[in-house]
């Protein structure tokens, strides 16, 4: 126990431990000698002696966490925390998370930074909130994610393709229904999940627009809901493929092959990439690339990031803001000043 002063009151403060916690009390007193009187009669309450931390090993502590979160996180995020978790598993075994201190995380960390920056980045930030749930659970006195410094990735600018590279892929793809979804995917920004989710109902061709819609068996990764106008292209390739089918339902899926059955991320993944790889274009290009380069046309074209970020569903402008250095004109510009 010891006394000490505080920017947020007046009074000195008590601080003690319980399990191992720091927890703090003010003395309601600013004289010395008085908080010290006050230190000597303290004594700590039989509820805080009973909150005992709770012995959990990794596994079962991801098992609890990854179904706590479920419903409220992307697959995208679950299959990272699974990583994440499976990760620090074979680092350090599958102990009791209380027995899992600092230095074995900041090495933990540092080994995978070594040899992946991004992977490194991903399980700090996964890992730090799933121990910050699990102090909140009484498995943790504290987070020791929050004593070690976040590593920092490596920035690269996003991968996008040129309108005349994007043809090239056109032409290599040989299924119509293949063009039709991958010119929505570069005309729109939207993400896969999205385009497959996308049912009838979206498109207003009174408006020209697609609303991206969430619902019972789908959300948008960031659980909002939002617009996106229709270019000629897209009008004319929507207008086409309503009159090709004779009993359309505002409920079917805008791409099937089959109706009322999604078709598979995975599967059009490769099939994209297949495609790319006809047209003789770089590896790094994937599906995802797309969406990239919808947003750097319009950037170079002198749309503001602002409404980039709308068009593209971001929840913070920081992540648009990747697409900041194609502002050459911009750039150009403040030079001139000089």
């Amino acid at each position: 126990m010891f006394i000490s002063k505080s920017k947020k009151s007046p009074f000195l403060q008590l601080t003690y431990e319980v399990n191992g916690k720091r927890t703090t009390i003010s003395t309601k007193t600013t004289n010395l000698q008085e908080a010290y009187k006050f230190m000597g009669g303290f004594h700590v309450s039989p509820h805080e002696q009973k909150q005992q931390i709770k012995n959990i090993t990794l596994s079962k502590f991801y098992e609890e966490y990854s179904s706590y979160i479920s419903n409220s996180k992307s697959k995208s995020y679950l299959r990272s925390i699974g990583l994440s978790f499976s990760q620090l598993k074979l680092f350090c075994g599958d102990i009791n998370i209380n027995r899992i201190d600092t230095r074995t995380l900041d090495k933990f960390i540092t080994t995978i930074y070594a040899r992946a920056p991004k992977a490194a980045s991903l399980y700090y930030r996964t890992l730090k909130a799933a121990f910050s749930k699990a102090v909140v659970w009484n498995y943790l006195s504290e987070n020791p994610f929050k004593k070690i410094k976040a590593p920092k990735p490596i920035k690269t600018f996003p991968v996008f393709i040129s309108s005349i590279e994007f043809q090239n892929i056109i032409v290599n793809t040989p299924q119509q229904y293949l063009k039709d979804l991958f010119i929505t995917a570069f005309y729109t920004g939207m993400r896969l999940g999205e385009i497959l989710n996308m049912k009838w109902n979206w498109i207003d061709f009174q408006q020209n627009i697609i609303k991206v819609q969430c619902s019972a068996t789908f959300t948008t990764k960031s659980k909002k809901e939002r617009i996106i106008p229709m270019n000629l292209v897209l009008i004319n390739l929507f207008a086409n493929q309503s009159r090709k089918i004779i009993d359309l339902e505002n409920n079917d899926f805008v791409f099937t092959r089959t109706s009322e059955i999604k078709l598979n991320e995975n599967f059009i993944s490769k099939q994209f990439k297949k495609s790319v790889r006809a047209a003789g274009l770089d590896d790094k290009i994937h599906f995802h690339t797309l969406r990239h380069s919808f947003a750097s046309m319009l950037v170079q074209r002198g749309v503001s990031l602002y409404v980039v970020k709308e068009l593209l569903g971001h929840e913070d402008l920081s992540t648009t803001q990747i697409y900041s250095h194609l502002q050459n004109q911009n750039l150009m510009d403040a030079v001139n000043l000089l």
